[in-house]
């Protein structure tokens, strides 16, 4: 986690400190949660002639999913005190997050072409 990018974009004064953790959490959380879902279905089936293995292992995949839900809750309370106070999360913030590099100088615009510009004639 790089918290040399998180410390230099100007931040809201009503965010809450905690949450950039719970957003960090729920997209790692989210991702396994995804992936695992491909290892977990075959093994329901390897595990299928002993019942009380099927049951933990349901028990697993549900305790780990209301984990998310509640991530889910406390992302969205701290994403609604900040839009209450008015104000909006820089992209900066949501770059650092999800771990792209920070944007140097004067971004481009979405209608402008990519590459280098043709010579008129």
């Amino acid at each position: 986690m790089d918290t040399t990018s998180a410390s230099k974009t100007s931040l809201p004064p009503s965010t809450p400190r905690w949450l950039r953790p719970v957003l960090i959490m729920d997209r790692a959380g989210s991702s396994w949660y995804i992936g695992m879902g491909f290892t977990f279905a075959p093994l329901l089936i390897i595990l299928d002639p002993w019942p009380p293995l099927v049951v933990a292992a349901w028990i697993a995949i549900g305790l780990f999913g209301l984990w998310l839900g509640i991530l889910g809750i406390f992302m969205a309370t701290g994403l609604a005190i900040i839009l209450r106070a008015g104000e909006q999360v820089p992209e900066s913030y949501w770059r650092s997050v999800i771990d792209f590099p920070p944007t140097e100088g004067a971004q481009r615009r979405i209608d402008e072409p990519c590459g280098p510009s043709a010579p008129e004639i």
